[in-house]
């Protein structure tokens, strides 16, 4: 039998210790802050400093966790013009679905937003919105006028919709503008002059209650305002060009984000390059600028995320190949293509319309049971 002496001394009990308020005082730690004092720091930081803070202590973790925003990924929506079968593919989990959406037959996507696909049918020529996820369907009024690009700024279930047609005459020097919204009777055409207007070079963008685009020839960007409807020259980056020895052959994609705009140039084997527009001109963005950045482009509508961890500092597009769609991605870190030999189909995805970047809802599987 044990003595009571060895008995208490294998028995020994560790308490856990807190600190006085006296003890705090006297030597402060940053792990003592006030939770909400953390919390407003933490707020403050972009996703790759706020994930590394959350490693210090659990009380830093507690505050990170609680304020972290991690933006959601787009999917690639994948279709066929003589087939009402879609492909969904989600590429952070690597998983497709397939949607039969005959309401799209015999129609043809002319642009694409906010989960809402903007549609042109082939026979009646009657453009109408469409949600793959809800089957929604808000027509439009009729319209003979012809395009070269459309693009709406908000869903159209807002009352705020605004939908923008333009047409341009590249011999006059002139550009036609159509502007109607969901519910409207008619639409609204005005001429205005575009004297360095050669051709579009990217497709229409909305921001801050204008409508952007980039010409090729002059290099220059356009704005139209569609309540005063102004039609506006506001940069000229023909240098810019220059800058880049004359890509002939060069893809432009204008892009927004937090009310900033941005400019992708892509060329064949070419490392993209990446402007974001300056209060007097167009600034070259670095590679710590874009540190947090992925740019995802297609033919139809191009966006921007900053809080995506798995996809950080990357250009995203779509490519084919076995019948199957599949992310083509360049890594502004490692300035190198995924995969290695994608670099030679940047030209090719833009000139091939089947495919685009679609925001899925946050209950996406619901419709997809």
């Amino acid at each position: 039998m044990a003595s009571p002496s060895t008995s208490t001394s294998s028995t020994t009990i560790t308490r856990k210790r807190f600190k006085t308020q006296s003890e705090v005082a006297l030597k402060p730690s940053f792990s003592d802050l006030p939770s909400s004092l953390l919390e407003v720091i933490m707020s403050r930081l972009v996703l790759k400093d706020n994930i590394i803070a959350s490693a210090s202590c659990k009380s830093w973790c507690e505050a990170a966790l609680s304020v972290r925003v991690v933006e959601k990924h787009p999917w690639l929506l994948s279709f066929s013009k003589r087939s009402s079968l879609f492909e969904l593919h989600d590429p952070v989990q690597s998983k497709s679905y397939t949607l039969n959406l005959p309401e799209l037959a015999e129609s043809t996507v002319r642009y694409s937003s906010h989960s809402w696909l903007l549609m042109h049918a082939s026979t009646s020529k009657d453009l109408f919105f469409f949600n793959p996820f809800t089957r929604e369907l808000i027509s439009l009024p009729k319209s003979t006028l012809p395009f070269q690009a459309i693009a709406f700024s908000s869903p159209p279930t807002s009352d705020n919709c605004v939908v923008v047609a333009l047409n341009f005459k590249l011999r006059q020097h002139y550009v036609t503008i159509s502007t109607c919204h969901p519910g409207a009777t008619e639409w609204i055409t005005e001429a205005f002059p575009a004297a360095l207007l050669y051709y579009m070079k990217s497709k229409l963008v909305y921001l801050n209650d204008r409508f952007y685009c980039f010409t090729f020839g002059g290099d220059s960007l356009y704005s139209f305002h569609p309540s005063s409807r102004t039609w506006v020259c506001l940069a000229d980056v023909y240098h810019y060009h220059q800058l880049q020895g004359g890509w002939e052959r060069r893809e432009t994609f204008l892009a927004e984000k937090q009310g900033e705009l941005f400019l992708v140039f892509t060329c064949g084997k070419e490392k993209p390059v990446v402007f974001k527009q300056g209060s007097l001109q167009w600034e070259k963005m670095s590679s710590t600028e874009l540190d947090g950045f992925t740019i995802f482009f297609s033919s139809y509508y191009s966006q921007i995320r900053t809080n995506l961890p798995w996809m950080r500092k990357n250009l995203c597009s779509l490519r084919f190949g076995n019948n199957r769609m599949r992310c083509l991605s360049y890594s502004f870190d490692k300035s190198r293509y995924n995969p290695h030999k994608g670099s030679l189909s940047w030209l090719k995805l833009v000139s091939r319309p089947k495919c685009l970047w679609i925001d899925p809802p946050d209950n996406v599987l619901d419709y997809l049971g």
